[in-house]
């Protein structure tokens, strides 16, 4: 799948690294119909809602902790940048969202986690924001990522290396794209030797610079399940996605490793459960036994 690639022309510094660099024509791709099955099962005014139980590497040893992962359509501004609350004031684009969040404990001290990707639905380009953001006793960092005309990036951290930061920088494949994509139809992910940015989530975790590092993806099977793996040599790193080879294309697992001095440290999420629901408006305490239901208590 190819995305478009454009320079960015104004006062802001444009950062190149391992560029994508594709003509006009591949640049306007057409965008995607969607399928009956896919406009039936999510646009039927309900949230896909699942929970896994968490075994996360942190600080070399292995923690236990949830992670959720949530997908819904909604309908987004792209010029603003921000969800329609008003779908009849301003053109919007139909956007499959997908928030993931883990929560784990190291020691005496809570971690806090959340990135949230909008990838347009028609499938044609990359995905319109990304935000991240982690909070643990330490302090607070955010990481966002905005399409305009280049990956537009805002950076904040208490550490004095990441500081405050806001830069552009060239299109390329965005792991926390990936997520969403899948789910829309996982025959147009990548494959081959690609440059991708690692998850936001993964830049704050490890302090790295940010910019698009060589990957390798590509597609097994294994059993029941179809997996998605992108491995990154120069960061010792590799992501596998397992889910189901159907459509709607649920996640039933994923796993991501590292190297340490040698060492192989894996962090492994396994669905628990899932349901469907407009959890926006089960904000009342009579709607506190549904976290039971997801094993979140």
């Amino acid at each position: 799948m190819n995305f478009p690639s454009r320079l960015f022309y104004g006062v802001v510094i444009l950062i190149c690294s391992g560029c994508e660099k594709i003509s006009d024509k591949q640049a306007r791709n057409d965008p995607q119909p969607v399928s009956e099955e896919f406009k039936e099962y999510w646009y039927a005014g309900e949230a896909e809602i699942t929970s896994y139980k968490l075994e996360q590497m942190r600080y070399g040893e292995m923690r236990e902790g949830t992670a959720v992962n949530i997908f819904v359509t909604e309908d987004f501004l792209v010029e603003d940048q921000v969800k329609t609350d008003n779908r009849k004031k301003k053109k919007s684009t139909s956007v499959l969202k997908h928030n993931a969040t883990k929560n784990f404990v190291t020691g005496i001290y809570p971690y806090s986690i959340m990135q949230s990707t909008f990838y347009p639905v028609e499938n044609h380009r990359h995905a319109l924001k990304v935000t991240a953001s982690i909070q643990e006793w330490c302090g607070q960092s955010f990481l966002q990522f905005n399409n305009r005309s280049g990956f537009q990036v805002n950076a904040f951290s208490y550490f004095e290396e990441e500081g405050d930061q806001e830069f552009t920088i060239y299109y390329n494949y965005l792991e926390n794209e990936i997520w969403p994509q899948l789910r829309v139809d996982p025959n147009k992910l990548p494959t081959g030797e690609i440059n991708m940015f690692p998850s936001l989530e993964y830049f704050r975790l490890a302090h790295i610079k940010i910019k698009a590092y060589k990957a390798l993806a590509e597609f097994f099977q294994d059993g029941e399940n179809s997996v998605y793996q992108i491995s990154y040599p120069q960061l010792k790193r590799q992501l596998r996605i397992y889910y189901e080879p159907t459509f709607p294309y649920k996640i039933v697992k994923w796993e991501e490793s590292t190297e340490n001095n040698g060492e192989k440290l894996v962090t492994t999420a396994t669905k628990m459960s899932e349901r469907k629901s407009p959890y926006w408006i089960e904000n009342s305490n009579k709607d506190l036994p549904l976290r039971e239901k997801l094993n979140l208590n």
